[in-house]
This record gives C-alpha cells, structure tokens and sequence, in this order.
C-alpha cells in the first residue's frame, strides 16, 4: 500500500502524560503521513516540507480537522429498529422491545441486512471501533465479524448466553456455549476482531451457562467478558432473588470466573462499594452509558467516584435504549449527567474518553487511540461548515477546547465528513460506500 499525506488540523492525545490536557497535541495546519495502513509521522506542514515531502502528493482537507476514530464501550447491533421506544424501564423494556426485536434475527437474511445497516451507521457516526452485542444466534454474531472483516473496523463482539428468563425462540440452551467457542476459534484474533464471551446478564442464564461461560475464559487466553452489571434497581433486586447465594450482584459473575481484567460491565450505576473496590482491584471497566441510563430512568453514574478510585471506564452508546449511534450525543448525555452531580465533565476529558481512554481501558491502545507512529490508522475527517447551527457556534470558539465542547454538545453524524479504517475510507457523507 502506497504511503499517503493528509494535510489538516490534527487533534490527538498522547501518551504516557500525567493529565488528559498535557497529553492532548494540536497543530493548526499538520500533515499526517500514512504507510501499510499505520501511522507514520504527525508533523507541522512545514516540517513535512522540509523533509521533502511533494506538496502535489498531499490529500489536502485543510479547514477540516482530524481526530482518531471514536470508540463505545457498549452497544447492541440488532436494537437500531427500536431508538426511541416509548415509556418503559429496564426490565419492561427488554420484554417490549429488546426481546422482540432480537427475535426477528432468526432469519439469515434480515440479520445480515441489519448487521450491514449497523457497522454502516457505526462507521457514518465516525466509531471505528466498538465492544457489540449481537443476538444469541450463531449465524448473526458470524456475519457480523465478517462484516467488520470487510471494513477493517475494529470490534470486539460475542453471541449472547442466554437460557432462562427470555422467549423460548431466543434461549440458547445447550447450544449456546458450544456455538460460542465455534465462534470463538473462528474469529477471535482474526484480523483486527476480539471475541467477547457475552451472557446477557446473570439472572438470563443459568447458574450452569456461566459456569461453562467461565470455563471458555480460562481456556482462550485473552477473551473479554462483556455483561451488564447494576443497571437498575428492580433489576438487582430480581438477580440477587435468582442467585440467593451471592453476596452482592458482582458476585453472581465473580463465582464463575467471569469478573477479570478484561470484563467489560455495562452501567455500574448502583454498585455497592465493596463492588467498586473489587472492580477497581482487578482492573476491569466499566462501560458509562448515559444516554440509556436518562432514557431509562435507570440512575446516574458517579463518575467522579470512578476516577478516584482508578476505575477504569469508556463511554458507549448503549443502542437502542441510547437514542444515537453518535458518540458526541453520548458526550452531551455524560456532560450533563455530571453537571447534575456538580461535576463539570470537560472536551478534553471526555475526548480522551472516548479514544485514547477507551483504547487503554479496553486494553487496546496499543493499536489505536491516537496517531503515534505504528498505530492503526483509524480516524475521522470532521467539518462543522456541514451542520449550519454548528458551524456559526464554531465560528465563535476562541479556543481548539471550545470548539471540541461544541462538537459535544451540538454535533451528530453530520459533522462526519469521512472515516478511514486502516487508512482506508470506509464512509464518506457523500453516501459514497466504499
């Protein structure tokens, strides 16, 4: 692959700073130099032309600023038909419309064609990378690894475990851990894919499935675990009844080996504090979803308890209980969730969240999360002048910050120009797929 020579506003955190401001670099007119799909340099233009760079190989954007790609923490590929489903809480909400939808999965063809809607809006939404829930069919969390394969994005994903509790036509039974290491020694580590063993939450599976589960974690060596953890009141009280030999909810995953340092737990609203503390000691994450917490009614998540304590974390977009696949609209939601919690949640802070951050709480930085040399080249081309009430806001930032806070609070795929995996475009606004 030919090198390539982006010439923009460049915007990335860097790594190995005490702070989130110190590590954050911008360069006002830079050239970001590509090669085999990795970063080669991030250098001011006029440093790149005093190398000897042609200026007539140069892919000019200027004006528009580039950022690496977004990353969630949490979201489930079959949930995009229901974004905005009226006036339910969790457990009602699965039962309404989760599981109804996840059924209609069965067929090969309607999954396939949502899967390829889902890495499309994902990718038009600037994410190039995310941890995804599929549904407890084999063949709809298969196509959607091939998927991905094809668009070099990369996803950490896994089939749902779920045996109890849940419709008949979506309990795995006895299938469900043997189609999950199929899937497993199929697509774990294949490409830029991670495999993500994936129960639904304790109390949709048996004592016996999580054990099992547990058992696969131990024998493929750097799995994650993604699950859901305290979201909701009910939904504790509910679990803890399922599993009346647990000390706490964390516990109901603990005892089957299914809380490591790669354990991804979507929510954490209600934790106890020995739950924190034991999250915090094994150096798992916590997937902060505040779109889906508000829409919910589900609880707001004390985030600056988290950093205190250590705990990892990575924002996600939590659809279709979060109301979009952007991850700035999840930025927004965050901001005011701490807002409320007398904690002002900066651009700076909540950038670095969700890219380089996220990278390091989900153990993947060191691929991507900025543009230090050797990293994947996953980033975003972003241009306000797209977005009319945007722009005349940007039009009046003093500062890169004020500009980031605005793209936060305002932006949406709109400001997505393209998205490049791997160096390569995958999406422009144009409509153009590549």
């Amino acid at each position: 692959m030919e090198a390539k020579h982006y010439r923009a506003r460049v915007a990335h955190f860097r790594s190995g700073f005490a702070s989130k401001a110190e590590a954050f670099e911008y360069i006002d007119d830079a050239v970001l130099s590509l090669e085999n799909g990795r970063v080669q340099q991030l250098v001011p233009a006029s440093e790149a032309f005093k190398q000897g760079l042609n200026p007539s190989t140069v892919i000019d954007k200027q004006g528009a600023l580039i950022f690496p790609g977004l990353i969630d923490a949490h979201v489930h590929a079959p949930q995009l038909n229901i974004i905005g489903s009226y006036g339910e809480q969790l457990l009602e909400w699965l039962n309404t419309y989760t599981f109804p939808a996840e059924s209609a999965f069965a067929s090969v063809e309607y999954a396939l064609e949502k899967n390829r809607q889902f890495l499309h809006s994902l990718l038009r939404h600037g994410t190039t990378t995310a941890v995804v829930f599929s549904t407890s069919h084999r063949h709809a969390c298969a196509q959607l690894f091939e998927l991905a394969l094809e668009k070099k994005m990369r996803i950490i994903a896994g089939k749902v475990l779920m045996n109890r509790n849940a419709p008949a036509a979506l309990n795995d039974h006895e299938t469900g851990i043997a189609d999950t290491r199929k899937l497993i020694e199929q697509y774990h580590q294949r490409g830029r894919l991670g495999y993500a063993v994936t129960p639904r939450f304790a109390g949709t599976s048996t004592p016996e499935q999580l054990q099992r589960a547990g058992q696969l974690v131990d024998d493929y060596p750097g799995l994650w675990v993604h699950t859901h953890l305290s979201e909701n009141k009910a939904e504790i009280d509910w679990t803890l009844g399922l599993f009346p030999e647990a000390s706490d909810y964390l516990d109901c995953y603990e005892r089957y080996g299914l809380h490591t340092a790669k354990s991804i737990f979507a929510h954490c609203i209600h934790l106890t504090d020995s739950e924190r503390q034991r999250i915090a000691d094994m150096g798992s994450t916590v997937a902060f979803c505040p779109s889906s917490n508000l829409f919910l009614g589900s609880g707001l998540l004390n985030l600056k308890q988290l950093q205190a304590m250590g705990i990892h974390y990575a924002p996600g977009s939590d659809v279709g209980a979060g109301t979009s696949l952007s991850m700035f609209r999840t930025l927004a939601d965050a901001y005011k969730v701490t807002q409320l919690q007398q904690h002002s949640y900066s651009s700076l802070e909540a950038l670095y969240d969700v890219t380089l951050g996220a990278a390091t709480s989900l153990r993947l930085d060191q691929y991507i999360g900025n543009f230090e040399k050797g990293k994947e080249a996953d980033f975003i081309v972003l241009d306000a002048r797209s977005h009319r009430c945007l722009s005349t806001r940007v039009s009046h930032c003093r500062t890169i910050q004020e500009e980031l806070f605005a793209y936060i609070t305002m932006a949406d795929d709109r400001l997505v120009q393209e998205t490049h995996t791997m160096g390569e475009c995958v999406y422009t606004q144009q409509g153009n797929r590549h």
